[in-house]
């Protein structure tokens, strides 16, 4: 990011909210960064940011192996704002007490709120927040005020005005707090002096002349274009940065939904770049043949997009920069170890022997919902900027056990069909798609009898895809469908409709 841009600092303390707090401030104007909890306060003074954040976290403070932030933070002179574990972290480093609570408190929770205090300006004084924690502050630091109690907790919300300290035991950047989003903007504007200066017309123009300045005046750039939202956006912004020398390679492995090969063809063969096709479905089914295990259909196809990319990217010589969609929750999630409950649907690291210098990351610093509105900025059809998450290996893991033409194909039209009606309905899904179990059943059509495959249909919503919720479809669209589905694809004649969380479940199947 340029060095222009005001900034605000969200130090991680391991809590599960840190990304959208850093959203949060991003969504009123200013730019934010999400660094380790333990950050020392010499390097915080040369990003010179306008404001911290100390994020929640699941440890109590008191205990030894909880996470600590460098003490010099509080003298620095700069505005912050404890959340939760923060502020009890604040309150413990700087002299207070912080003890385990008699009473919990989970959940939706009344708070009275000083509303002369800058933090809280424009809030009634009766508001509802969402508390979640173990402990309590029982005794503030020298030259602390409450601002905010609740029934169970004295100490909802404190400040140090003079210090421009404060610290709120509730979580404003949930949606569950009701004037949450209000408290932030208060931090940011009232406390740090924010200008609002960040925005993604402004980042565009930022990113144009980064990209100008790495590849400079004549060498090409090449991007495995999926027709995914986030390489999609990089190849809009590259092509756009410098015409015609971008060289986007499509490897259509005969795995995407219907007719989208077709649509991602001719949304970029109109744009400033070179776009190549590679139809190579006959060779990926060739791999594929036989397959029944999940991770061992991601490997093959992982490799063999590999090997496609690498024969086409040869033809055009010598590339010194690789392009890639890579954005800034994969940053930050690639410093976490995590139990690997599956291989990642990205496509794994390309050859080391292809030669590249130089990646060309421009989206790295961008969460999922500004790549979108950088797409509509660049005019990006909404079709792409708001195409649903599609798994790398495409239908192959929706496609339960061996994958073959014929079974892809009847995902397809079942699938096409089961997201027309989806839409045409109005209802609020986050993704929704069919799935061919390897289960066939007994049926009857006309006078005859059947033994065909079942169709699985799972629409969920979601805030973070770490969680998932079914959603509650009505069971005349759902009625509709399957009537669709079982008159109009050969090949199913039966339904089912998954209605299980994650957890216990995932969002995809394989």
């Amino acid at each position: 990011m340029g060095k222009q841009n005001q900034k605000v600092l969200v130090l991680d303390f391991g809590g599960q909210y840190k990304q959208l707090i850093a959203r949060r401030v991003r969504e009123w104007g200013v730019y934010s960064s999400i660094e380790p909890g333990n950050l020392p306060a010499e390097k915080i003074r040369e990003i010179a940011p306008i404001g911290i954040i100390l994020t929640g976290g699941p440890n109590s403070v008191y205990s030894d192996e909880a996470p600590r932030c460098d003490p010099m933070l509080f003298r620095l002179g700069i505005p912050i704002l404890g959340i939760c574990y923060g502020m009890q972290l604040m309150c413990h480093t700087l002299g207070g007490e912080v003890i385990p609570s008699k009473i919990r408190e989970y959940g939706q929770t009344v708070i009275e709120v000083d509303n002369s205090s800058p933090l809280f300006e424009g809030l009634s004084p009766s508001e509802i927040a969402l508390m979640s924690h173990t402990d309590r502050v029982s005794r503030l630091p020298e030259g602390f005020e409450r601002i905010a109690e609740s029934k169970d907790c004295e100490f909802a919300a404190i400040q140090n005005k003079d210090k421009r300290l404060y610290g709120v035991q509730f979580h404003p950047e949930v949606e569950l707090t009701l004037s949450g989003k209000k408290v932030i903007y208060n931090f940011l504007y009232n406390i740090c002096g924010a200008k609002g200066d960040y925005s993604m017309k402004d980042f565009i123009e930022k990113q144009i002349e980064e990209i100008r300045k790495q590849v400079g005046d004549e060498e090409k750039v090449l991007l495995a274009l999926s027709g995914g939202v986030d390489s999609s956006v990089c190849a809009a912004l590259l092509s756009k940065a410098i015409p015609n020398r971008l060289i986007c390679i499509f490897v259509d492995h005969g795995l995407m939904r219907k007719n989208e090969g077709d649509q991602i063809e001719a949304v970029f063969s109109k744009r400033d770049l070179v776009f190549v096709r590679v139809n190579a479905e006959d060779r990926f089914l060739e791999r594929l043949k036989g397959v029944t295990d999940p991770e061992q259909k991601r490997k093959i196809i992982g490799s063999e997009f590999i090997k496609v990319f690498e024969e086409e990217a040869k033809k055009f010589g010598k590339i010194k920069f690789l392009a890639q969609g890579t954005i800034y929750p994969d940053v930050i999630e690639s410093g976490v170890n995590s139990a690997n409950i599956k291989s990642h649907h990205n496509v794994g690291g390309l050859p080391e022997d292809m030669d590249f210098k130089e990646l060309v990351e421009p989206l790295r610093s961008l969460f999922k919902d500004e790549v979108r509105e950088v797409g509509r900025e660049l005019g990006l059809p909404e079709s792409i900027v708001n195409r649903q998450p599609f798994p790398g290996p495409g239908l192959a893991i929706r496609c339960i056990g061996e994958v073959t033409k014929e079974k892809l194909d009847i995902l397809r039209e079942a699938d096409a069909i089961f997201r027309e009606e989806v839409e045409k309905s109005g209802e609020k899904v986050q993704q929704y798609f069919a799935i061919l179990t390897g289960l066939r059943s007994v049926g009857v059509m006309g006078d005859g009898r059947t033994y065909d495959y079942t169709i699985a249909l799972r629409a969920v919503n979601t805030t973070d895809f770490m969680t998932c919720e079914y959603a509650k479809l009505p069971h005349e669209l759902l009625a509709k469908v399957s009537s669709r589905i079982t008159n109009e694809v050969k090949g199913v004649n039966r339904i089912v409709y998954d209605i299980t969380g994650k957890p216990p479940a995932t969002i995809e199947w394989e």
